[in-house]
């Protein structure tokens, strides 16, 4: 059950935290312990989180099922507002600032889905169509690794 609380808000405990999110107690540890998600204390010293807690734990694992960092969904998350619960337009300006390195991030995985069974320009020169594609080894001398993945080879 949820509990109110004397400020009108309402909480939850990490049980039901995790049961409504489907996140594991242990990753709601874990995310409190790096400051993504914050609780208070009962007198019984048992965590209680802010219902809005729940869109912040949604936005954590989307984020990281993005391949956003930890350290990124924190810096994000420290803007949006402690006293009140974050506005759709707080999570629109969050999700903004990330579209420039989402969108390089599809051009990467489209580049990768097209040039996956080709070269993509790893200078390895054992298949045959490397030396047609990468003749010399040329995409060498730009750096290391899968060069025509990169955004910028």
């Amino acid at each position: 059950m949820i509990q109110d609380v004397d400020q009108g808000r309402k909480e939850l405990s990490v049980g039901q935290l995790a049961a409504r999110s489907g996140v594991a107690v242990s990753a709601l540890h874990f995310y409190e312990a790096q400051g993504l998600i914050h609780s208070r204390r009962t007198s019984g010293n048992q965590r209680r989180f802010r219902q809005d807690t729940l869109r912040r734990v949604a936005f954590i694992r989307a984020a990281q099922r993005v391949g956003i960092s930890l350290a990124a969904v924190r810096e994000a998350l420290a803007e949006l507002p402690a006293d009140r619960t974050p506005t759709p337009d707080d999570w629109a300006r969050l999700s903004t600032e990330w579209r420039v390195e989402l969108d390089e991030r599809i051009e990467q995985l489209v580049r990768l889905r097209d040039n996956l069974t080709s070269c993509i320009g790893c200078g390895c020169l054992s298949l045959h169509d490397c030396a047609l594609a990468n003749p010399q080894d040329v995409l060498g001398a730009h750096g290391p690794g899968a060069r025509r993945l990169l955004t910028n080879p």
